[in-house]
């Protein structure tokens, strides 16, 4: 009777052995085959804005690559976090992308009755780029440079509006920077979406906003709104004249707007090795390049194209941001 137990035991140990085996032959099967369809890439903000600019470009060439086509889906609201949470619920099966930007580190801490946790809900592609930032104004704005502009909101920030694309938007991220910075508690206007605060801004409704160069070249290069600073370590090829800020005496303005694709949490590691190889092709794309150059941005590196080096960057940026937005005591919710 023991010696049955022993090899029931056995054999069921065995069999049990033999079915992940198999499910795993299965799964890295599928895994090659993969994709079969049609992918969604959601956005979770509007379309036309920065964000929306990017995942388009970046989809098109991935499509390519893939052989099957990237749909870009806009699920904008609530700073990022309705599009994010609708990837979270979807299925692990590699047809359902996220492209988000710096949001995803922040709305952490933002929104502290936020109904997935961004650490633990996703899974990683890798990162796409890094849009640099710069602080504009109506374009009959009264300061002629950026050491006016500083010394002049200051003496008027309870007179003055700064627009922004909502609470958790890459604007609202950096109009926050800016008050910190300055000192000054300028009158803060919400929008839904960086197309109508652009509008208001061009309008002469509202005076300030701080925003990507994705959604600002244009504008600034047309004269239809003042550009006074950039909010990066060095200058822009793309507006080399204009100062940084850290360079006009105000080096805790400084901010990029990362982007990067995540997958639902429990995706197949071979689909997500697969997407991220896809991503890097996409990047050293010369059209792809060109593109990022005339928004004032550029792909990433190879090397940041990647899981491992999203994953790390999410992790670097939640830390980074927590205390900031703790001390502005701004929430979402």
């Amino acid at each position: 009777m023991a010696k049955w137990n022993l090899f029931a035991a056995l054999t069921a140990v065995g069999m049990a052995a033999s079915g992940w085996a198999a499910s795993g032959g299965v799964s890295a099967a599928w895994a090659q085959d993969y994709p079969a369809r049609q992918i969604t890439m959601v956005v979770p903000f509007s379309a036309g804005g920065p964000t929306d600019t990017v995942a388009r470009l970046v989809a098109e060439r991935m499509s390519g690559d893939l052989g099957q086509q990237i749909v870009v889906e806009n699920v904008g609201g609530a700073g990022g976090t309705l599009g994010a949470g609708q990837v979270a619920k979807a299925e692990p099966d590699g047809y359902t992308l996220l492209l988000h930007h710096i949001g995803m580190a922040t709305s952490a801490t933002l929104y502290r009755k936020l109904a997935y946790d961004p650490l633990t809900a996703f899974d990683y592609v890798g990162l796409v780029t890094e849009v640099p930032m710069v602080v504009t104004a109506r374009k009959d704005f009264e300061p002629t440079d950026f050491k006016g502009f500083t010394d002049y909101v200051k003496a008027n920030a309870d007179k003055l509006t700064l627009a922004n694309a909502g609470i958790g938007s890459a604007s609202h991220l950096c109009g926050m920077l800016l008050m910190q910075a300055l000192e000054a508690p300028l009158v803060t206007v919400p929008y839904k979406g960086t197309g109508p605060a652009m509008t208001d801004l061009l309008g002469g409704q509202t005076d300030i906003m701080c925003d990507q160069t994705t959604n600002t070249t244009q504008q600034i290069k047309g004269g239809t709104i003042k550009a006074y600073a950039t909010t990066t370590a060095e200058r822009l090829p793309l507006f080399p004249d204009l100062p940084t800020a850290t360079e006009s005496g105000l080096p805790a303005l400084q901010v990029g707007i990362w982007h990067g694709i995540y997958t639902p949490a429990g995706t197949p590691a071979e689909i997500n090795q697969r997407l991220s190889q896809s991503l890097q092709k996409a990047l050293a794309d010369e059209g792809v390049i060109k593109a990022m150059a005339e928004l004032g941005t550029t792909p990433v590196p190879t090397a940041d194209a990647t899981p491992e080096a999203l994953k790390a960057k999410l992790n670097a940026e939640i830390t980074r941001w927590k205390p900031v937005i703790e001390a502005a005591g701004v929430y979402a919710d």
